[in-house]
């Protein structure tokens, strides 16, 4: 493992260059990967481990749409794809990639086909951490194992195909083969991973769930609107209002913090830029500081597992989901947005 310094802290990473494509083969080579489901992770992760020469079959219920989108990628019923019990009866190496309501309700399914010496492997903390509100406490015979993509499935494999990778984050909840580590990285490595860094099933799912719901996401989309709204009030257009909020954001400003950094961008704006994010960065740092304290502690304390869980397991969710996000889309800072995605220059 390489010592990398980050911000003055020493951290383990373990690059590809480390940790090459071929060593992974040989650790898995007697392995069979058997991802069950089909939905965000799961394509993304399997068909990049297909591509890199791993034995990969697919466990998803018959019958539905990604039970179809398994066939159209490629992978054969009888063959590489099968009912979730006969693929986790089949697998050596179990990736639990459905989403996490549906990993308790198919939990009575999967556990008592997981023989001693499987690796029970999730992408997300989620279920082992809130076990209590999940009921997945793995057998005591199995590794349990993690491997992380920071990022969407869509990025997973988008990134795959261009030649680069998604970083992601890795750890072993228990060692019952003494391989359980290099099962993870070999895996993380032959899902296409950039660098894989250490952490805790528990941290994982403490940062990844304070994420989604602050920058990545909620926050992000918050200040968006928040600003249109200031701005269209005061009587800017939609289109200078969206500009101004959103398209600079996306199409110049992430781009060069990307590249090199936060400062990288503020020295490659105007002065008068520059001079207005240092003086308002801490207002805005310390006004919602209070917000990500709460959040925090709804994650850590289990309030959001909770909201997580009765929400998506209701019956009526698809559809109330579907008018949240009718909700979102059209409303007018994403109705400007799409006529603004139209008028961009073909590429």
């Amino acid at each position: 493992m390489a010592k990398i310094n980050f911000g003055g802290v020493l951290e383990d990473v373990v690059t590809r260059e480390e940790f090459p494509i071929s060593k992974a083969r040989e650790v898995l080579k007697n392995e069979i990967i058997a991802v069950i489901g089909y939905g965000v992770q799961g394509p993304a992760q399997a068909l990049n481990m297909r591509d890199n020469g791993f034995k990969v079959i697919i466990g998803q219920r018959k019958g539905g749409k990604t039970w179809d989108k398994a066939v159209a990628d490629g992978w054969v019923p009888g063959e590489t794809l099968f009912p979730v019990e006969e693929a986790a009866e089949r697998g050596t190496l179990i990736q639990y990639l459905v989403s996490d309501a549906a990993q308790g309700e198919l939990w009575p399914l999967l556990k008592p086909r997981l023989k001693a010496g499987d690796a029970l492997y999730f992408s997300h903390g989620f279920s082992v951490t809130y076990k209590d509100q999940t009921g997945i406490i793995p057998p005591d015979n199995v590794d349990v194992i993690l491997v992380a993509p920071k990022g969407s499935g869509t990025s997973v494999r988008r990134n795959f195909l261009a030649g680069a990778g998604i970083n992601s984050s890795y750890a072993v909840f228990q060692d019952a083969t003494g391989r359980a580590l290099e099962r993870t990285l070999a895996t993380g490595i032959a899902i296409g991973s950039g660098y894989l860094f250490a952490t805790t099933f528990e941290k994982e799912v403490y940062s990844d769930l304070t994420g989604e719901r602050g920058v990545l996401m909620g926050a992000l989309a918050g200040i968006m609107d928040a600003q249109y709204k200031v701005l269209r009030d005061n009587g800017h257009t939609p289109s200078e209002a969206f500009n101004e909020t959103v398209e600079e954001l996306t199409q110049s400003l992430i781009r060069l913090v990307d590249e090199n950094g936060m400062d990288w961008m503020y020295a490659n704006c105007s002065a008068t830029a520059q001079r207005g994010a240092l003086d308002w960065r801490p207002r805005f740092a310390a006004a919602v500081a209070p917000v990500f304290e709460d959040l925090y502690a709804r994650v850590k304390d289990g309030r959001e597992c909770k909201r997580v869980l009765e929400s998506t397991g209701g019956a009526n969710y698809r559809a109330e989901l579907e008018k949240e996000l009718k909700n979102l889309r059209e409303s007018e800072i994403w109705q400007a947005g799409d006529q603004v995605r139209k008028l961009r220059p073909e590429k």
